[in-house]
Formats: C-alpha cells, structure tokens, sequence
C-alpha cells in the first residue's frame, strides 16, 4: 500500500520539480527579465510550496515504508 502512495507521490513532485527552472522564476521562463533579485510570488511562490508539502509527504511515506518493512 505504501509503495503506491510513493509511486503516486512521484508524479506531482517530479512536475512540480520539473516546472522550477534552475535558477529562474517563472517569469523568467515565459519571456521576462529575471537579471534583478526578488521575492517569489503569487503562482511561483505556491509552486514552490507546493513542491515542499509533496517532498516532505514523500520523505514521510518512504520512511514509513522503511520502518515497516514495505508491507
């Protein structure tokens, strides 16, 4: 049960990862100048929340499954 819960984790972490430019915001990507230093905001900002909230129930439930054996 808990290798589904991580196999299904997977999916929104890797998007959410994959949606963050190294280094760049989402401006950035779509055209804007991302030369200056600035404060995430509005959908970056919930974007990268989003990407800690999944990491952080990812590490739980693969630690869960450590712990139980993978059963």
């Amino acid at each position: 049960m808990l290798n589904w819960i991580q196999l299904i984790l997977t999916i929104p972490l890797v998007a959410a990862i994959l949606l963050q430019a190294k280094g760049a915001g989402l401006s950035e990507v779509f055209g804007g100048d991302g030369n200056i230093f600035r404060t995430r905001r509005g959908a970056e900002k919930t974007l990268f929340t989003f990407t800690i909230v999944i990491s952080i129930m990812f590490f739980s439930v693969a630690l869960l499954n450590v712990i139980t054996g993978g059963k």
